[in-house]
Parts: C-alpha cells; structure tokens; sequence
C-alpha cells in the first residue's frame, strides 16, 4: 500500500489488492476451473488493474502445476503467487512453476495446532527454516496465519514477530472462518501494525456476511493488502467480494486503485459461468436488482437525476443503463416514461388513470408487469391502437 498526496492535506492510500479467484475460489464445492478457463480468468483481472493474482496450490499435482506454469508464460503485467502449506515439498513444487512470489500458509489457532498435533515451537521453526530458503526461489514469500482471528493474542504476536525476523516481506491475518467484525479487525490490525514494520494483508470470509466491510475496514486500519474474489466465490459463504470492494475504494476519497471498474460486470459473468453459479438478483454491484427500480418516489427522482438512488451510474460497473419496472409501487411518472420509450405520451393525468388497473394486475400476479400487458391495460383502458 502506498500513500500519495492528493492534496497539502488529504492522502490518497493505493492498496494491493490480490485476487484469489484460481485458488480459494475454486475450493468452492463443485466449483472447478477449466486450463481454458482459467487463463482468460486470469487474463480478465490482468487487464482489470488486480495487483496480484494468487493462481493455485501446486502440491495438488501436475495438472495444477501445468496450468500455472501455462498462465505464468503468458508474461501477464501482474503479480503471480503460488500457495503452499508450511512444508518443503510444497515450495519446492511452487519453485517449478514459475511465479514471483509463493504463499506459505501456518496454523496459528490452538485447534488448529491441535488439529495438525503442532505446537508453536515447531510454527517458529519452520518459519525459520522456510522462508529464507523459499527467498532462494522468490522475489515476494508471504506467510500466512491461519485462523488468525481464534487464535491467542500472546501467540499471534510472536507469530507476526518471527514472522517479521526470519524475513517475510508480507504477513497475511486470515479469518479463515468468518467471524470478525468491522470493530475487531480495526482492533486487532491497529495492534498488529504497531508491532511489527511489516506489510500486512488481510483474508476474510464471508460466514456472517461482513467480508467486504472486513476488508475495507482493514485498509482503513492499515493493512498494506487485502485478497479477495471475483462474486465472492470460495469456501462456505466465499470471500471478500472483489467487485464489491472494488466500488467501495472508488467512492472513497481515501484511495486510489489500479482497478478498471468498468470491466467488474463481464468478469463477475464469466466467472460465475465457469463455477457454474447464478449471480443472485441482488447481489451487490453486478446482480440483476442492483440497477432495477420500481418505486414511484424513487423512479420520479432518478428521472431527474440518476444518481438519486443510485451510489453510481451502470456504466461504472460496465452495465448498460438502469431499469424501471412498472409494478405495485409504481407511480405517474414511471408510467409516462414506460409509454414515452415506447413512442406513445401519456399526460399525468392519463397516467393517474392508469395506475390503480397497473397496481392491482400486479397484486394479483405477484410481480411487475411485463410489456405486452402495460400495452394491453393501455388499450383497454383508451380504446386506441397502440401499434
């Protein structure tokens, strides 16, 4: 993360921002990736302005190492790192797959330990013994602590100071399962940063659905780095939503991003048809109700003025217009601009005397009213040839 002055008094933060997609999104259950599909993913978030891209974990097997060598050889103008487990052998098969950097992962958490029969004498022995050799290999070796957020205060602090003197150029606190809040993690990054010089990065999941705000709130605290994926995808209830991150950084004067915003809503689709999962109507930034209005009120002033009831224009996110649709909760004004896009004008009256046949057709069908039957209510109630 760096900091440039935007004015005498105001700076401007430029976070680095790692997408995930390739490897935690596609442990997603059922979600898999073909090489095709990965490499235009990976191609997507290149020309999107994404820092670094995380591409997968190489001790899988050879299939895995043959497409991140084959996305590696495209000399894409972004940052590539491997994942690895906190052993040689995991390296070692990163080190042949040609990537700048490699992240090494650590149970920092008493279950987690517990889990794997560790303790933290054996977490500082082989940072000690890792990364320094894995430093052989990379330009950029990164650590993680795993279930950062469970693990003891005492015990993540002499993580991130090993961690710090043995050479790691970045430190990753992952809520590997979800629980933070806003205020904790404002809480435990403040505490962190003023320990160690470190660049710290922040993981978050999405189980209590605070992973975006987790992620903003960590910059906000400090942190150098944030990871996250295209719709969310991964794990459980999946990570920190790059597109939804994304827009909060641009509409924050605080930061400055490589990000080209416009091209979020293609590589939101081509992702969710690769992992074969629907984007939800009112997921934010890219689903279908994110531009879509009904109410009168609402539609009345976004007429005037679309930004309204909108915190950004459809064309920021690479979506072509927002839409008005005529239902329960429409109004007079909603109804003139339906019938004027469709090359008929309607007065304020007539569109009064519209409305109460609109709002009870859609009661009774649950739903907004398509076209052909906002003509057919026109025709009936006017008695005119609309065509």
């Amino acid at each position: 993360m760096r900091i440039e002055s935007r004015t005498s008094s105001t700076p401007v933060i430029k976070p680095w921002i790692i997408d995930t997609t390739l490897r935690d999104g596609e442990q997603a259950p059922g979600v898999v990736f073909s090489d095709t599909e990965k490499m235009e993913i990976a191609i997507m978030l290149a020309h999107a302005g994404i820092n670094e891209l995380e591409i997968g974990y190489p001790a899988i097997g050879n299939a895995e190492q043959n497409i991140i060598r084959k996305i590696a050889a495209m000399n894409l103008p972004i940052r590539l790192t491997c994942w690895a487990r906190a052993k040689w052998q995991d390296i070692e098969d990163a080190s042949h797959c040609g990537t700048e950097a490699v992240h090494i992962s650590f149970p920092v958490s008493a279950m987690y330990l517990k889990l794997m029969q560790k303790d933290y004498a054996w977490v500082q022995q082989q940072l000690q013994e890792l990364v320094p050799k894995a430093k052989k290999y990379f330009n950029t070796v990164s650590v993680g602590a795993q279930d950062a957020t469970r693990a003891e205060p005492e015990l993540l602090k002499n993580f991130i100071l090993d961690a710090t003197t043995f050479g790691a150029d970045r430190i990753r606190i992952a809520d590997t399962v979800g629980i933070a809040t806003p205020l904790s993690v404002m809480n435990l990054i403040s505490r962190l940063k003023s320990i160690t010089p470190a660049a710290l990065e922040f993981h978050a999941h999405n189980d209590l659905g605070m992973a975006t705000a987790n992620a903003f709130t960590a910059l906000d605290a400090g942190c150098h780095a944030v990871s996250v994926s295209v719709t969310g995808l991964g794990e459980r209830a999946g990570n920190a939503a790059l597109e939804e991150l994304a827009m909060a950084l641009e509409l924050s004067e605080n930061y400055k991003t490589s990000i080209d915003t416009t091209q979020l809503f293609n590589l939101c689709n081509t992702v969710s048809k690769a992992a074969g999962r629907v984007i939800e109507a009112q997921k934010p930034v890219v689903g279908k109700s994110a531009f879509e209005h009904e109410s009168g009120i609402h539609c009345a002033a976004l007429l005037k003025n679309p930004l309204a009831y909108q915190p950004f224009l459809p064309d920021q996110v690479g979506r072509e217009k927002l839409e008005m649709v005529i239902g329960k909760h429409s109004g007079s004004a909603s109804l003139q601009h339906f019938f004027a896009s469709r090359g008929i004008i309607i007065t304020r009256n007539e569109a009064n005397h519209l409305l109460p046949i609109v709002r009870t057709t859609a009661t009774e069908k649950k739903r907004a009213l398509q076209p052909e039957e906002l003509d057919c209510i026109y025709s009936t109630l006017f008695v005119k040839d609309i065509n």
